[in-house]
């Protein structure tokens, strides 16, 4: 007989407050997968830092992922952890820094992310391969969108011989290799988004239009939307909050009130969180409110967990996965 320790383990014992939700949360997501459904997540803050390509990777091989909104700064640090990750740095005591030993980790070539320290040597070493992709595009008048230049970069295997984790955890290549679309909207603000800029104001690069604007992205996730939702209802599964996510759901509305078109709105939502409810906070607000936004309805099911998505994510990851 199969078993699922992590599946029976939070059955048994998640039964209040936000573990309850967690759990709810997850059999709704897999009740929508399982029923042929698809599922677009969303990445704001550092969950690619934080590793969260182990279990991501594993949803996204399992077609249990669909699409992905995710940041600048997750779509390129899912990439540094995997041609960087034995020089990371690790300061348990983060909370104990003083603005010196900041200083210190500055001058040793380090940018701290929570517990983590990235080394700039590896945003240097993604530098030359993502710009130079970008300037051949631009002088051809060509447009990719930044996750379509690292598809490039992995089509090419110029960085194989660099991979310093196991590949399958990257999840980024899952998604190159599963062919399933990551959107990006606000490059530029993410430090090869930075780069970028400033290799156009050098002329290195001739054009901003190397890169896909974010409206162009938009116009490309609503395509997406519409081919989807021909065949199969689509859920929005959010971790944080910000651009990656709002960005995201507002396809729905776009395509209802904007471009007059009859589709089906979000089939599920579900968002972690640790934005309590505030005033005008898009992280914060509660998923009603997106029903006076034309992207959920009243009876759209809705979870809302307040907690750390470093520890909800996996659990509920190997939920849907049946671990």
């Amino acid at each position: 007989m199969t078993t699922s320790p992590i599946s029976d383990f939070l059955d048994q014992n998640f039964l209040h407050f936000n573990a309850r939700e967690l759990v709810a949360a997850s059999k709704a997501y897999k009740d929508l997968v399982s029923a042929g459904g698809k599922m677009l997540v969303s990445l704001a803050g550092a969950m690619s830092t934080a590793e969260l390509g182990i279990s991501l990777s594993k949803m996204i091989r399992a077609d249990k992922v669909h699409a992905i909104s995710c940041t600048g700064a997750n779509l390129e640090e899912d990439v540094f952890n995997l041609v960087a990750n034995n020089e990371y740095r690790s300061v348990p005591n983060y909370r104990d820094l003083s603005p010196h030993d900041e200083q210190a980790l500055l001058d040793e070539g380090f940018n701290r992310v929570t517990d983590t320290c990235i080394p700039e040597t590896v945003m240097r070493h993604l530098e030359d391969h993502f710009m130079s992709i970008c300037a051949d595009n631009a002088t051809a008048g060509k447009s990719l969108t930044p996750a379509e230049v690292f598809f490039e970069i992995f089509a090419s295997e110029r960085l194989k011989e660099h991979y310093q984790i196991e590949p399958t955890n990257c999840w980024m290549l899952a998604a190159w290799e599963k062919g399933i679309p990551v959107f990006c909207p606000g490059f530029e603000d993410s430090t090869l988004g930075n780069i970028f800029a400033a290799r156009v104001i050098e002329k290195k690069i001739s054009s901003h239009h190397a890169i896909t604007t974010g409206t162009q992205q938009m116009e490309n996730l609503v395509n997406w939307y519409l081919a989807t939702d021909a065949d199969a209802p689509i859920g929005f599964f959010q971790i944080g909050g910000g651009i990656a996510g709002d960005f995201a759901i507002c396809a729905v509305p776009t395509i209802i009130q904007d471009l007059k078109k009859d589709i089906r709105l979000w089939q599920y939502f579900s968002q972690i969180s640790d934005s309590t409810t505030s005033y005008g906070s898009y992280s914060g607000a509660v998923p009603n409110e997106k029903i006076t936004w034309c992207k959920l309805a009243a009876e759209t099911p809705k979870f809302m967990i307040n907690s750390d998505a470093s520890i909800v994510a996996p659990l509920m990851f190997a939920y849907v996965l049946g671990e």
